[in-house]
């Protein structure tokens, strides 16, 4: 059996092509069998107020297709902008791997890798920000 498989913790919520679901009192696993589904967890979303940093504003593009707040076609080629730019500042391997992979992702509309592979580099970014002088 192939597609995701979703763990939730109790009272867990997970948009599910727009319709908010959430876990009842035990720990659940849900198979989604649908392909290009859009999924999204509520406790990953980042808020509107939280996109303050390149990768951030690249992954909140695609967490709105997942949302279903934009249409796949007016975020492609602002998804795919965004990592253009963002290849150009990281440009170590494992940084590149990950960008390579979420264009992939986007040529395939598959946004949730998209998203699943730009959070890669979250933890990255912040190290690079935190140690910028001054």
């Amino acid at each position: 059996m192939s597609g995701l498989v979703l763990k939730l913790n109790p009272k867990e919520r997970v948009l599910v092509n727009g319709a908010v679901i959430e876990n009842g009192d035990r720990r659940s696993r849900l198979s989604i069998l649908t392909p290009n589904a859009n999924i999204l967890r509520l406790r990953d979303a980042i808020r509107p107020d939280e996109v303050n940093t390149p990768v951030r504003r690249v992954c909140y593009i695609a967490q709105l297709v997942l949302s279903g707040d934009v249409a796949e076609e007016d975020a492609e080629l602002q998804i795919l902008r965004g990592i253009e730019q963002l290849s150009q500042a990281l440009t170590d391997d494992d940084s590149r791997l990950h960008l390579d992979a979420a264009t992939d992702a986007v040529t395939r509309k598959d946004f949730y890798r998209t998203l699943k592979s730009l959070r890669n580099l979250l933890q990255r970014e912040a190290r690079l920000l935190a140690a910028r002088p001054s």
